[in-house]
């Protein structure tokens, strides 16, 4: 399992990398070079959401500890304290529950 789920863990990664809009977006927003409700953020926003609830949805090989290098809460909480998103958003959401669904599925699978 370490090697093909080290890989899906590193692709992920480098797929959530990508197009993650805490790099550069967020400094324009904090500088004051764009709004936090700008469409062009919240589409890159939101289709970054949708690639991350996806990668959580199929890291159903993953052990414990790399589920838990996917953890979503550090970069949501950065994008709702600039005001990007908003806690109770239906992404943000279903994001939180796709993470803790796959922690809880690589607890079991490690109990078995």
């Amino acid at each position: 399992m370490g090697g093909a789920a080290e890989e899906y863990l590193l692709r992920a990664i480098a797929t959530l990398s990508q197009s993650d809009p805490l790099v550069k977006l967020l400094h324009q927003v904090r500088l004051g070079r764009m709004k936090a409700s700008n469409p062009g953020l919240r589409a890159i926003t939101e289709s970054w959401l949708a690639t991350y609830q996806k990668i959580l949805e199929q890291a159903i090989s993953l052990d414990e500890g790399r589920v838990r290098c996917l953890d979503p809460s550090p970069r949501l909480d950065v994008l709702i304290e600039a005001g990007v998103l908003a806690d109770g958003h239906p992404s943000v959401v279903s994001v939180r529950n796709a993470f803790q669904q796959a922690l809880v599925g690589a607890q079991a699978r490690a109990s078995t």
